[in-house]
């Protein structure tokens, strides 16, 4: 059974964790100046294991972000990830968003139209190698 938390502000070594499994890296050195600045973010537990995570971040006004969309591979498949993204956007809407973005490549084009996403023409500029 896996439990959906809002704002679990999950500890730094939860959440290298999960990214070591689910990214391949250990993510920032700490995780939380992420966490205290973003609008929400939503973990996945099965029993007391993080075992998904999504985080919103935000402009401060009507814009927000969709950023690390994560399960653990073992959970993958199991619609983990679609609950945590609708999960983050009503949470989102309900403390003030209008706009929800999210990027992704191409592969993630049917999971991001299956949480309500359509796909529009962005930008994206690399600032750092």
């Amino acid at each position: 059974m896996i439990a959906y938390v809002v704002a679990p502000h999950p500890s730094d070594a939860e959440l290298t964790a999960l990214w070591l499994v689910a990214w391949g890296n250990v993510g920032p050195a700490t995780f939380q100046g992420i966490l205290s600045r973003s609008l929400t973010h939503v973990g996945a537990y099965a029993a007391d294991n993080l075992v998904g995570f999504v985080n919103v971040a935000w402009d401060g006004g009507v814009h927000a972000f969709i950023l690390d969309t994560c399960v653990a591979p073992q959970f993958r498949r199991q619609g983990i990830a679609t609950r945590l993204v609708k999960l983050a956007a009503e949470t989102a809407a309900k403390r003030g968003a209008v706009w929800l973005h999210v990027d992704f490549e191409p592969q993630l084009l049917h999971f991001y139209r299956g949480c309500g996403f359509r796909k529009t023409e962005a930008g994206l500029m690399r600032l750092r190698p």
